[in-house]
């Protein structure tokens, strides 16, 4: 048990009651720890504001989600009344529901920006790959979460689209059509797929959710935080234990991120005021009407943060499936040809090759479209042992690095652009080749990121104050 903290009579009514929940909470001790003496470096930019900003667009969609569900009704027949009644006749509905709409979107945003800035940064890198992970798992969990919410409107997009997603699980060998079946809880999407979505969405990933925001934040502050420069500033103290060019969380960075917020919220309301649906890009058109079983859509796609995915699903074809195929046994050829190893070890890789394109010329391509769908989102798990830079940040590597996480980026925006797009032959062969890219920047990246010669990397931060 700790040691019990005694005050002075003469102290303050405050300082009284502070010592009182100190001796019974460690209050002032995690206020220390994760903000007041809590050293990041002087020297994040513009990038360091979306983690920040990813907490509090969290926060808003809890909120607003305790108020929709007051209203809220899961049942197939009556959702959709029930988010008509919400907009049209609860005081300030429409707010709170555009709020968690568009808040849905801007999360996505935010963390995709984080994301990048991990990625440029190397934040990914040694001591930090827990940091990574959690923040990894974060993501997965945001993506199910945004999945299963998209269906409760009852919309004709909900339907549809949750009809589509199912489906995939479907064309997993074996187990598909029962896995399915357990999703949907009904041999068709109806209230039992809703009630089990609802439950999801409102209870139970949100748990995990918020259990993985926790242990991202502790581990990022057991180990420090990283920054453009890639230098970890606990290996420069001074006299007094703290780092030399560190500063206190607080006040400096909640200052700098109460700006972002407030800027943030500008454009958050613009949108909610001006352009919920935003081109039918946040709010699509198809899910104000109904869902009808009946009547299928002319053209089902996801929400835009899904689409570089749905790209990636719908570029796996039988013709991909001969480039993957081909791809395979070029990586077999390297390993055996390029690398000194043991005949056992030859005969293992070519071995695998040969069970590999078995596998994939009897299995429907549908299932590797899941699988490569699946796997554009785990490989990011690895990504903290697959770079072998010898610094961390884009500044000190090689210029032609930064043209590489351009075309990356590019590549991403693309992708997402073909899977709004009803499908077409250009559109395949480009998405086809964006997929490529895709797997080839992480998979090839053990072997390019330790090419060219890297700058110099200084002992201190590079700052200067403004």
């Amino acid at each position: 048990m700790a040691e019990m903290k005694d005050i002075s009579p003469n102290a303050p009514a405050g300082a009284k009651l502070l010592n009182w929940v100190d001796n019974r909470f460690p209050l002032s001790k995690l206020y220390n720890e994760h903000l007041g003496q809590y050293y990041a470096p002087k020297n994040f930019n513009f990038f360091y504001i979306f983690g920040s900003l990813a907490l509090f667009v969290l926060v808003i969609q809890i909120v607003t989600g305790i108020f929709l569900v007051m209203h809220y009704k899961p049942d197939a027949a009556l959702a959709f009344g029930s988010v008509e009644y919400i907009m049209r006749d609860v005081p300030w509905g429409w707010l709170i529901r555009y709020m968690h709409s568009t808040g849905a979107s801007a999360f996505f945003v935010v963390v995709y920006m984080h994301m990048f800035r991990g990625l440029i940064y190397g934040s990914y890198r040694k001591p930090r790959e827990l940091v990574w992970l959690f923040g990894c798992g974060i993501f997965l969990c945001l993506m199910a979460e945004a999945f299963m919410g998209y269906l409760l409107p009852w919309g004709q997009m909900s339907y549809w689209g949750a009809q589509v997603i199912v489906n995939l699980f479907a064309a997993v060998p074996f187990v598909g059509p029962d896995l399915a079946l357990l999703i949907r809880g009904d041999y068709v999407v109806g209230d039992a797929t809703l009630n089990r979505f609802f439950s999801f969405h409102v209870i139970a990933v949100p748990l995990v959710l918020l259990g993985l925001v926790a242990a991202h934040i502790i581990a990022l502050h057991e180990v420090g935080s990283n920054n453009p420069d890639g230098i970890e500033i606990k290996a420069t103290k001074g006299a007094d234990g703290h780092p030399l060019d560190g500063i206190p969380f607080h006040p400096y960075y909640t200052v700098h991120d109460i700006f972002a917020v407030s800027m943030f919220l500008m454009v958050f309301t613009a949108i909610i005021f001006f352009a919920p649906e935003f081109g039918g890009y946040f709010l699509e058109y198809n899910n104000f009407i109904p869902a009808d079983p009946l009547q299928t859509p002319l053209h089902i796609a996801p929400v835009w943060y899904f689409t570089p995915y749905y790209s990636m699903l719908r570029a796996i074809t039988g013709e991909m499936m001969i480039a993957l195929i081909a791809c395979v046994w070029v990586a077999a050829a390297l390993s055996v040809f390029k690398f000194k190893m043991p005949v056992v070890f030859k005969g293992l890789i070519v071995g695998a090759a040969v069970a590999v394109t078995a596998m994939m010329l009897s299995i429907d391509a549908k299932f590797w479209g899941v699988v490569v769908m699946g796997g554009a989102v785990v490989i990011l798990f690895f990504l903290p042992w697959l770079d072998n830079s010898p610094v961390k940040s884009i500044r000190y590597r090689p210029d032609w690095h930064k043209y590489m996480y351009g075309v990356f980026v590019v590549n991403f925006v693309v992708l997402a652009y073909l899977g709004v797009q009803p499908p077409s032959a250009i559109g395949e062969r480009v998405s086809q080749v964006g997929t490529l890219f895709y797997f080839g920047f992480f998979l090839l990246m053990p072997w390019w990121s330790g090419l060219g010669q890297a700058k110099p990397v200084p002992d201190r931060v590079t700052f200067a104050a403004h």
